[in-house]
């Protein structure tokens, strides 16, 4: 594979993602379903590429003919299957950078709800899934026990986390589980959206919302996924002068730094491991918790030494964006549609028992436990819940479109203590080889136990908030 080969690879990812908005601007339900550019654009790449169009011409075509593996070459694809690995690394160290860390006082009277409502409900996403695993994926479907981990993974990870817990899975010796993962992404991605939109819908009727009465939607604008033109505003600040160091650069290069920072944390533990107990259980924890370690260690020292205020959220977040599409583009494009027919039945099983434990929690949990607003701010924790955080904010957005609720506010107080453990922390990283090392039993009981102390922390502490100002 030469260099050129790799930059004509990369090259592709630019028109799958912009056909892939093309077809958003074009097909209304997909504008209805508010599906990002990149999740079409990867589907198109998936469709277009060796396993469907590639499978269809073979019929037709000789083997050595340039449509034999559809309009996906080898290489490209090769490529593809190495990018989810490498940008999940970049998302994960832009988590913190740039924030700025509130006071704790804000912190527990807004996100101490949200949290108890979270950590329930993710601790719950590993119960049921080894609940599954015990009693019948592996003694009917002979499933590997990791598997258990898998809802919690892709719903509450994403694309992101499923891709970047890619070479765990290969070490552990259940590849497949890469697809899986994959796949039940895109399942929590399209569900929390749909289920999203009618939970909404039910609120309204019921009176359950506070903020409106009744469901517009989003402009046509906005529905095609383009900016109105009286909300455009800069992507980014110019915190350095270009002839100095180019604003993105000087961004990109902490950004890189932060992961170093991380891969040396990493590589540190590794090496005190081999020396202490002996054992290799670090080597299968991935890199990108660890750079989001390295982001928040960046963010530190610069929180005290940057008198500049050089470091500007919204220029991370836009390289954090660029490189999420990137990953769910080249992960969608590359799943490995045999591997999910092969494993289909436990594949529904898990996704349909993920599904219904997320409504459930919602519906019963989130007005007992979220004091205020319950709806408009336990929206965004189910949609998290079934598609990472991007769906949370989409659904609401919906319900509070001009931010009159706590909503925004004590969901991202809620996400400084709930990113670093679960939904691609660093409960997430160790679930998979952890159960791998002491089997599901202990994790099943482990999960119940920290399940159970988000509902009766939820219940009894913030619920009974929520009763003393009802009198």
């Amino acid at each position: 594979m030469t260099p050129s080969e790799i930059g004509f690879a990369i090259l592709y990812l630019g028109v799958f993602l912009l056909l892939g908005k093309i077809i958003r601007v074009k097909i209304k339900v997909l504008q209805n379903l508010f599906l990002p550019s990149s999740i079409i654009g990867g589907f198109i790449a998936l469709l277009l590429g060796p396993q469907v169009l590639g499978k269809l011409m073979n019929v037709f075509v000789a083997d050595d003919h340039f449509l034999a593996s559809g309009i996906m070459t080898d290489t490209i694809v090769n490529v593809w299957a190495e990018l989810p690995g490498l940008m999940i690394n970049v998302v994960f160290a832009s988590l913190f950078l740039g924030a700025v860390i509130p006071k704790m006082s804000q912190i527990w009277t807004y996100g101490g709800p949200q949290l108890a409502l979270g950590w329930a409900i993710g601790w719950g996403q590993y119960v049921i899934g080894l609940l599954l695993v015990i009693f019948i994926l592996t003694p009917f479907f002979d499933i590997p026990p990791i598997a258990g981990a898998l809802i919690e993974v892709a719903f509450e990870g994403g694309h992101g986390t499923a891709a970047g817990m890619a070479s765990t899975f290969e070490e552990l010796g259940f590849a497949e589980a890469f697809d899986l993962a994959i796949g039940l992404a895109t399942v929590g991605v399209l569900s929390g959206v749909i289920f999203g939109i009618i939970l909404i819908n039910w609120a309204v009727r019921r009176k359950h919302t506070k903020v409106i009465e009744d469901v517009e939607g989003f402009s046509a604008l906005r529905k095609r996924g383009v900016m109105e033109y009286q909300n455009r505003e800069p992507a980014a600040q110019m915190t350095t002068r270009p002839e100095s160091i180019e604003p993105l650069s000087f961004h990109l290069s902490l950004v890189m730094i932060a992961i170093l920072i991380g891969w040396m944390i990493l590589q540190g533990l590794i090496g005190i491991e081999a020396i202490t107990v002996g054992s290799s259980f670090m080597e299968y924890i991935p890199l990108f918790p660890v750079a989001m370690l390295g982001g928040i260690i960046l963010q530190l020292i610069f929180s005290k030494k940057d008198k500049y205020n050089l470091v500007d959220r919204r220029m991370i977040n836009r390289i954090q964006g660029l490189a999420l599409d990137i990953l769910i583009l080249s992960a969608i494009g590359t799943v490995s549609l045999d591997v999910i027919g092969e494993y289909l039945v436990p594949f529904l099983l898990l996704a349909i028992a993920g599904i219904s434990w997320n409504l459930f929690s919602f519906i019963y949990l989130a007005p007992r436990i979220i004091p205020e607003y319950w709806f408009e701010r336990g929206i965004g924790d189910f949609g998290q819940s079934m598609g990472v955080t991007a769906t949370g904010l989409l659904l609401m957005r919906v319900v509070d479109p001009d931010n009159e609720s706590p909503a925004f506010e004590a969901f991202g107080y809620k996400q400084l203590f709930y990113e670093p453990f679960l939904g691609g922390g660093f409960v997430t990283a160790l679930s998979v080889p952890l159960i791998a090392q002491f089997g599901p039993i202990p994790g099943l009981i482990f999960s119940v136990a920290m399940v159970a102390v988000g509902i009766t922390s939820g219940l009894f502490y913030f619920g009974k908030e929520k009763h003393k100002k009802a009198a």
